[in-house]
């Protein structure tokens, strides 16, 4: 017999939801709803239709403290069905690491762009897509004999917005020509952050391009202009991905997040530059590690974590063959997963042998990955990321994580 909602939430400015305990989410299954909690008075989307609920995610949402999840109103059949026989959903787990290695490489023919850079008024003459689950679906078609208008296009609040790699160059174009035009407040920012992305996705396919070093390096100090014009400039230069963790976009993340938190701390400019170079290139060495392994759905096994952890010292040998690369910004690579306590990696160091680079880098980079969501995991909001962090202060430099909390506290 199905089991029946707890109670019908509403409020004036979301639908109606039904709601169940999160202990009959049965884990191995595929959830066929989309699936939102409570935090305060509001209703927040946790993760999509199509997900498979691994004991990983199961492990996070108790860690979390969540007791409750809701569906839309109009998934209410469906939740009682589930609910009712959740064992009709189970999969087999040959089918799961098959959906998984399928859409992993399929990832890798798109790149997530921001909708926000995609101004009303204007055109565009390449594809949109939209990432949901693990489908890629065509949201808006235009060609140069037949651009699109940007107010006709049908924004979806669901997934990532995608364009084909082969469409970079018209998206380019795209920029480049809004970077002439007045724009409103704050489109500077989004134009030298989507710029970034794309440079940072180019030189991790081509990490011994000395052109695209230099390019990332020309970024890094629009990004530093940026910043030190105005603090609020942190804001629009991060790109918080709806669905899925783009090491392209958390390199620029990293880096806005770093220089924005070493100009809170009144560093030179030079040394600002220094520093948000080798956060840009934080995570380079991930340019060699299998796209199955760095997006893996659930638990890695300790070789794979061997291959992840990799990548540090991958990033090292990658980054000594360009020759202008300042020495001062290598401990933004090789020190970002180092831990105050020695229990990080590659080399345990502890507090007194961690560069404050290094430990600017780890704070940005720790805080990034726990506020990205996954496929298979949700993302955790910037409040409970940084309580997360302070936590486990003894990992970290407690004078910059409270500098970093400050400079964050707009975040919501």
């Amino acid at each position: 017999m199905a089991s029946k909602r707890e109670f019908r939430y509403t409020d004036s400015d979301n639908p109606s939801y039904h709601s169940a305990s999160i202990d009959k989410l049965i884990t191995g299954t595929r959830i066929p709803f989309d699936v939102f909690i409570k935090e305060g008075d509001k209703i927040r989307h946790l993760f999509n239709k199509g997900m498979v609920y691994a004991s990983y995610t199961r492990d996070v949402l108790r860690g979390k403290k969540i007791t409750t999840f809701y569906v839309n109103d109009q998934d209410e059949n469906i939740l009682e069905n589930y609910l009712g026989n959740p064992l009709l959903h189970k999969i087999q787990d040959d089918e799961d690491s098959l959906l998984f290695r399928e859409y992993s490489h399929e990832k890798e023919n798109y790149h997530q762009i921001d909708g926000k850079v995609l101004i009303p008024g204007t055109s565009i003459n390449f594809n949109l897509h939209l990432l949901y689950g693990f489908n890629f679906s065509i949201l808006s078609e235009a060609t140069e004999k037949n651009p699109l208008p940007i107010d006709k296009i049908i924004s979806s609040s669901d997934g990532d917005l995608m364009i084909k790699k082969s469409d970079i160059p018209l998206f380019n174009s795209y920029l480049q020509s809004l970077m002439t035009k007045p724009a409103e407040a704050g489109f500077k920012a989004l134009a030298i952050r989507e710029n970034s992305k794309l440079i940072m996705e180019e030189l991790l396919e081509n990490p011994r391009s000395g052109e695209a070093i230099k390019k990332s390096h020309d970024m890094v100090n629009h990004i530093v202009d940026t910043i030190l014009e105005s603090n609020d400039a942190v804001y629009d230069l991060l790109d918080i991905s709806k669905y899925d963790f783009y090491t392209y976009t958390h390199s620029v993340n990293v880096a806005v997040m770093s220089i924005g938190l070493a100009n809170a701390i009144h560093l030179e400019r030079k040394e600002i530059e220094k520093l948000g170079l080798g956060a840009m290139l934080h995570d380079i060495g991930k340019s060699n590690v299998p796209s199955e392994v760095l997006n893996k759905q659930g638990k890695l096994t300790s070789t794979e974590y061997q291959i992840i952890q990799s990548h540090v010292v991958e990033g090292e040998k990658i980054l000594r063959e360009h020759r202008h690369i300042p020495e001062e910004s290598f401990p933004a690579v090789t020190q970002h997963h180092e831990k105050l306590t020695g229990k990080g990696y590659p080399l345990g160091l502890d507090n007194k042998k961690i560069s404050l680079f290094g430990r600017i880098t780890a704070v940005a980079d720790c805080y990034d990955a726990l506020t990205t969501p996954r496929p298979y995991k949700p993302a955790f909001t910037p409040f409970y990321a940084l309580s997360i962090l302070v936590k486990e202060k003894q990992d970290f430099d407690c004078e910059l994580l409270k500098e970093f909390i400050g400079m964050l506290g707009k975040v919501r």
